[in-house]
């Protein structure tokens, strides 16, 4: 078996977003995403780092965070 080592290699720092004004959470409805591995928030169309090639994280993690956003974006959580 082989295993596959992420690793950064600093191409996401051309795609780097900029901290929201606007207070608390709101990176996710600004359609910022965040790399796990880069521990970065970019502004990219793609699904994936374009740096490490893992998935972004397109929702927050907590749900008090997924609750805004929802309310945010007008949607039931599902």
């Amino acid at each position: 078996m082989i295993i596959k080592r992420v690793t950064c290699k600093g191409i996401c720092s051309r795609h780097k977003a900029d901290r929201p004004i606007v207070g608390g959470g709101q990176r996710y409805a600004l359609e910022q995403k965040r790399c796990q591995v880069c521990e970065i928030f970019i502004y990219f169309p793609g699904v994936y780092c374009p740096c490490c090639g893992q998935r972004l994280r397109m929702r927050p993690r907590l749900g008090r965070d997924r609750a805004k956003l929802f309310a945010l974006q007008g949607q039931t959580q599902t």
